[in-house]
This record gives C-alpha cells, sequence and structure tokens, in this order.
C-alpha cells in the first residue's frame, strides 16, 4: 500500500511533496510519532463500510470542511470503517462523502503537533489467514484530514491506488506460488519411497512438472503487467493494456494460488498438514490476494467495463494473445475461442467468469 499510494498522491502536488521523501525512505522507522518526524513512513487504507462493502457509493463516513472546501484543504472526517488495511501504518488514504460527493482524504494516525488523531480502533479482525499483518476496524471521531484529487471524484483518485496494490497481489500470489513450489521440490528431491527418489516416480514428475509451468506462468503474466505499469505514462497504448490485463491477471494469479499451495502441500503428504511444515500457513494465507483489492466478481466487472467504455482497450488485449500465434495450437485454439466468446455480446456478465478460461 505504501508502494501504491504514490500515485494517487501525485494527483495533490502538494501533498505530495510533503509525504513522497518519507514515502520513498529505504528506512523503516518504528518510533509513534508524528510523520514529519519520521525517517520513513508507511500508508494503509480504509474504504469499505459495513453497508456496502466493495459498493463504497454507498458508504456514509461524512467529510465537513474546516475552512476552505476543496482539494488539498482540511476536513473533519465522521463515520465508521469495517475494514481498515495495516491499520499500525502512518497514514491512510480513505474515503468519504461530501456535498459533492464521495471524495478521498489523506488521513494521519498523528497530527501534526503531535496529539492523537480522531482514528479509533474497535476491534482487529480475527482473520483465517495473514494474521502477522493487521486489519482493523475503526472509527472517525472529528478525524483531522486533506482532500487527496477533486471533491466528488474519490473513486477515480484512489482507482490508482487500488491499481497498483492490484498488481502487488497479482505478484504477491506469483511469490506464494513460487515459495510453495520449491518446498515441494525439496521434499521430493531428497524423500525416498518405494526404492527410489520421489522426484524419478512418474506421476509425482507430471504434478510437480504442471505446478513448475503454472508458477512459470503466474511469474511472466505478473511481469508482463508490470511492464504495461511502467510505459503507461508514454504509451497510451500499454495504458489501455495494463487497465484490461490487470483485473484478468489478478483474478487468474490469485485463483490459481490456492491450487497451487493445496497441490504442494500434497506433495509432502502428512508432513505438508502439520504446522512444523511452512506450507499450512501459506495455505491459509493463499485466499487474500483472491478477495482483496476486489475478489474475483469485481474483477470480472472491471474487466467488463473496461472492454465497454472503449473498445482499443480489448483490442490492445487481443494484439498480445495474436502475437503468440503459431508456437502452440492449445493456445491458438484459446485464442480463437475467447475471440468468439468477446463478440457474443449477450449475456456477458453472466459468462464473464469463465472467459479466462476458453
Amino acid at each position: 500500500m505504501t508502494f501504491a499510494v504514490v500515485p494517487s498522491l501525485r494527483l495533490q502536488p502538494e501533498l505530495a511533496a510533503e509525504w513522497l521523501p518519507r514515502i520513498l525512505s529505504d528506512e523503516y522507522d518504528p518510533r509513534f510519532v508524528p510523520a514529519s518526524q519520521k525517517r520513513g513512513v508507511l500508508f494503509g487504507m480504509a474504504l469499505t463500510e459495513r453497508q456496502g462493502g466493495s459498493d463504497v457509493q454507498a458508504n456514509t463516513t461524512r467529510a465537513v470542511p474546516l475552512g476552505k472546501s476543496g482539494a488539498g484543504e482540511e476536513y473533519e472526517l465522521n463515520g465508521h470503517k469495517w475494514f481498515c488495511s495495516a491499520p499500525m501504518c502512518d497514514a491512510f488514504l480513505t474515503l468519504a462523502q461530501t456535498n459533492k460527493g464521495l471524495s478521498c482524504f489523506l488521513l494521519p494516525r498523528l497530527l501534526p503537533d503531535g496529539g492523537h488523531n480522531g482514528f479509533h480502533l474497535q476491534r482487529l479482525k480475527d482473520k483465517l489467514g495473514n494474521r502477522s499483518n493487521a486489519s482493523s476496524e475503526v472509527e472517525f471521531r472529528g478525524a483531522w484530514a486533506r482532500m487527496v484529487g477533486e471533491e466528488g471524484r474519490g473513486v477515480p483518485t484512489i482507482i490508482e491506488m487500488v491499481r497498483h496494490t492490484r498488481l502487488d497481489c497479482a505478484f504477491g500470489s506469483a511469490a506464494t506460488m513460487r515459495r510453495a513450489l520449491a518446498e515441494a521440490l525439496h521434499h521430493a528431491t531428497f524423500r525416498h519411497a518405494f526404492g527410489k527418489r520421489l522426484l524419478d516416480q512418474p506421476l509425482m514428475r507430471n504434478v510437480l512438472a504442471d505446478l513448475c509451468l503454472e508458477t512459470e506462468a503466474a511469474t511472466a503474466l505478473a511481469l508482463r503487467l508490470a511492464r504495461g505499469f511502467d510505459e503507461s505514462p508514454h504509451d497510451e497504448g500499454q495504458r489501455r493494456f495494463a487497465r484490461l490485463a490487470t483485473a484478468v491477471g489478478k483474478y487468474w494469479i490469485t485463483k490459481r494460488a490456492v491450487a497451487v499451495v493445496a497441490e504442494a502441500l500434497e506433495c509432502l503428504g502428512g508432513n505438508g498438514y502439520v504446522e512444523e511444515s511452512p506450507l499450512p500457513r501459506l495455505y491459509r494465507d493463499a485466499p487474500l490476494n483472491s478477495i482483496w483489492e476486489g475478489s474475483g466478481n469485481v474483477q470480472c466487472l472491471e474487466m467488463l467495463r473496461a472492454v465497454k467504455k472503449d473498445a482499443v482497450t480489448l483490442e490492445m488485449v487481443l494484439q498480445e494473445i495474436r502475437a503468440a500465434r503459431g508456437g502452440n495450437k492449445h493456445c491458438d485454439g484459446f485464442a480463437d475461442r475467447l475471440e468468439r466468446e468477446l463478440a457474443d455480446s449477450t449475456q456477458l456478465e453472466t459468462r464473464a467468469r469463465p472467459l479466462p478460461n476458453f
């Protein structure tokens, strides 16, 4: 989130000038002091509320100007957030309603003068996994914050942060797959059964080969998405590609990570199911990236929005797929079926989830 907040903050130059030097610092500063006194800071986010979830337009948290209204100005926030990710951070991007609609705000945990902001932890979530990275339910009571971006344009402002965290979800899941594969390969290399190494057993070799292929594909896709992000500022085609491909890549990689970790765990047999192995923790953590920053359905809807908004966006992704034609008959068949499916606009939302499988 600290990485991903940068493009959103750059929409408000004076806030970027104040915060970016500390965000870009390579030094971790754990002190509980105002951000202005720290050598490096961390950012979290607080977007969803109990009544809306992913439907952030249903948010009820209110922001009232303390003086002037508009971009960069000071506001008081009152409301509740069902999920505040990483509440130990120094500052957060959050959403609140103003007279002009949902807007984006930078809310520090401590006030500039060192006093406590109106940021109250109600509880930490008792999560399935990812327990060492806290998630919380919070209340804003007279919380001081500054508006980021144009008033009433909170979602377009914060979507830059969301897009970059989705990229990180893809990378994190690819890394999780690689870690699980490493554990399975190590075990199969040094474990002997039925007279030879597991690695030399034909069925185990097939399983490990599949895991290698899945992991390599996830890594390649994540790196291709990253290239799209790198080139987006000066290449409109790459910007369009990244918008659509990030939703597809985040959906697919994070979904496959759960299955890959489960299969790697099985390679260790019962040993993989006990807590002395790192695989149970990986298995509990694996579903998180699929849920965070929009679960599977949200990613599919984002894909459809990108396609409907601009036909060129879809064409950029299709060009990428067509460029691989001739190398593998299965890939060619996939490309043909995908284009036929996309050409049929009837009940496209109903068919959105199977599309990556064509």
